[in-house]
């Protein structure tokens, strides 16, 4: 097998072969218009620029063209070959400068579409803190492994993801789990890479490899969707299926008519599909950065393609279309147990918990004015709920079912979240919640079949068949589903899917599979790193109005672009046709090109200004 040398045709690479190009036909115009001796050498910088960035984005075309892809960007190869064979040097350099402008216009949307991810990327610390008979030895985060016992000096960031060891403290979780407040920690609690520490020095073991770590894994899918090509530009590829090739037939016809080649030429730098490689890329920004003043950050800018044309929602309960803050409303003890203390026992552990629930203890054990008892172990193992020690006693706070002796008689199930109570493995409460449906829930729910045309809206949960059903009566959905796991959310979701384009709408963990699963995923929050990850669009704010608001844009995005593309081809063929009667020469036609382009940009600009409200609810 031979090497070849590679050639950098990606997005990044793009850019600089358009700087390169703007900076050739520079020079070039600059030497021509200067002394003799300069003009001489005027192609010099054009030779520079088609050997070096021309040449790249013709081998690009090539795999294209061996692969049958007749997209948007073969005229352009077409003009650039035909330029250079006529020795029309300074054509084929502006033809190149408007190709890899497009390209590099669609990296930037990607990027800026993954800033907020990159900011969050920043904070991870290149080295840590190792113990070692000698002491402590700073080595690179990279280095860390399994079983690694570390230092987290106070005001430090979290290099990994671990278990304190030795030590008390708090540590701010607030850009992982949205949070504002400080998470106690004492031995057994787990802490997380990217927390900050606070007053106190802890030292944990190492549970994960740093590549495994929550912000490692934001970095992955932060790469991915940067190299995601926008389906909005494909469209374009689409649209230049038809266009392709009646710029050709014209351009040839003029030619075997007229027996002049320059007419060929002529027609097919003018019929270049700018407005498709370069409008719509700035289309694609506008929308984004449209949505960022609103609160909602497009991590897949296909997004604002697909959303409108969904017909099947389906909505996560809690967070989604509930408010997410559970209030306990009951406590039902067991014989021999006071609710007083057994409140007072499950609050102490749970304040060094991370799960929903354990907000509404804490909430009314400080309403109830209940001094907290000292912990001196913590451990949640996933899955099976949050265990502690307190003065000599085990206190566990499980689910219904996770935990469940033999012949243990509980309170009857009712609509609503709940969650048990042991002392030393004997019954001791069980603990009810409310969590109450937005404000907003029904008449969003009602206005999405008359206003976007939604066949199909879909209630699917992990809480209980009973308390979901109860939800999707009071807000008006007719298809519930309760007590599904995330593979079984994935199924239904990929179900749906098959049949029509659907949009997935969660804030936890257990939705992320799901999101990606359907056409479109949304997240509720900032609060959940995977689930932002998995997510095509993060809605900062817990609001319904955001919603529509991004269906509105899409929608707005989708409509200016196809303006801009198929107004600027249209006046193209326009060129085109004066340039196969002689009346335009491929300089002229070039240029001409250029004010087309201009026209198409500064419509695609509108998308960042709407004028109007961006819901309609």
């Amino acid at each position: 097998m031979t090497n070849t040398p590679s050639i950098d045709t990606s997005p990044r690479g793009a850019k600089a072969v358009a700087v390169m190009a703007a900076a050739g036909i520079a020079v070039h115009l600059f030497m021509r218009l200067s002394s003799d001796n300069l003009r001489h050498w005027a192609n010099a910088p054009l030779y520079v620029t088609l050997l070096a960035g021309g040449l790249p984005l013709l081998v690009q075309l090539g795999r294209k063209l061996w692969a049958w892809e007749f997209g948007s960007d073969f005229l352009a190869g077409v003009s650039i070959v035909t330029a250079v064979l006529l020795r029309q040097y300074l054509v084929a350099a502006i033809v190149v400068l408007m190709l890899s402008g497009g390209t590099a216009l669609e990296e930037y949307a990607s990027r800026r579409a993954s800033r907020v991810l990159d900011e969050l990327a920043k904070r991870m610390p290149g080295t840590a803190h190792r113990k070692a008979e000698q002491g402590l030895v700073d080595i690179p985060a990279q280095d860390i492994v399994v079983g690694d016992t570390l230092v987290v000096l106070p005001h430090e960031i979290c290099p990994v993801d671990g278990v304190v060891f030795e030590g008390q403290g708090a540590m701010n979780e607030a850009y992982l789990t949205g949070e504002p407040f400080e998470v106690e920690k004492v031995p057994g609690a787990t802490v997380l890479s990217g927390a900050l520490n606070g007053e106190s020095l802890l030292i944990i073991r190492a549970e994960k490899l740093p590549i495994d770590s929550r912000y490692a894994r934001i970095m992955r899918v932060m790469e991915d969707t940067q190299q995601q090509r926008p389906h909005l530009r494909r469209l374009g590829d689409i649209l230049g299926g038809w266009y392709t090739p009646l710029a050709i037939c014209i351009a040839i016809a003029s030619w075997l008519l007229s027996g002049e080649v320059n007419r060929f030429l002529a027609v097919l730098v003018i019929a270049t599909p700018c407005p498709l490689l370069i409008a719509i890329p700035v289309a694609v920004i506008g929308g984004i950065s449209l949505s960022a003043r609103r609160g909602i950050i497009i991590k897949n800018p296909a997004v604002l393609e697909q959303i409108d044309s969904c017909r099947t929602f389906i909505f996560d309960k809690t967070g989604t279309l509930t408010y997410g803050r559970p209030r306990l409303t009951r406590i039902i003890c067991s014989n021999g147990f006071a609710e007083p203390e057994v409140l007072r026992m499950a609050a102490s552990v749970e304040r060094y918990s991370k799960h929903p629930l354990a907000l509404a203890i804490l909430e009314l054990a400080k309403q109830r004015g209940l001094a907290l008892c000292p912990v001196s172990q913590i451990h949640e193992p996933p899955g099976t709920g949050l265990s502690g020690t307190l003065n000599g006693h085990e206190v566990v706070v499980t689910g219904r079912g996770k935990v469940l002796p033999k012949g243990l008689l509980l309170p009857s199930i009712e609509p609503g979240l709940e969650c048990l109570v042991f002392l030393d493995g004997v019954f001791a409460a069980l603990f009810g919640f409310e969590d109450s449906p937005r404000a907003d829930s029904a008449v969003f729910i009602t206005h999405l079949s008359p206003h976007h045309h939604v066949s199909k809206v879909i209630l699917v949960s992990g809480d209980r068949e009973a308390e979901v059903a109860a939800l999707a009566k009071k807000i008006g959905i007719r298809t519930a589903y309760g007590a599904k796991s995330p593979e079984e959310k994935v199924e239904l979701v990929r179900a749906e899917t098959a049949q029509a384009k659907t949009i997935f709408m969660g804030d936890g963990i257990n939705d992320a599979p799901a999101m990606q699963a359907a056409t479109v995923g949304i997240a509720f929050g900032a609060e959940n790193d995977i689930t932002a990850e998995a997510a095509d669009a993060v809605i900062l704010e817990r609001s319904l109005e955001k919603v529509d608001e991004l269906i509105h844009i899409g929608r707005r995005m989708r409509k200016i672009a196809l303006q801009s593309a198929l107004g600027g081809m249209a006046l193209s063929a326009a060129g085109m046709l004066l340039a196969a009667f002689g009346f335009m020469s491929p300089i002229t036609g070039a240029v001409a090109q250029e004010f087309i382009d201009l026209f198409a940009v500064l419509n695609a600009v509108r998308v960042t200004l709407p004028f109007g409200a961006l819901r309609d609810f």
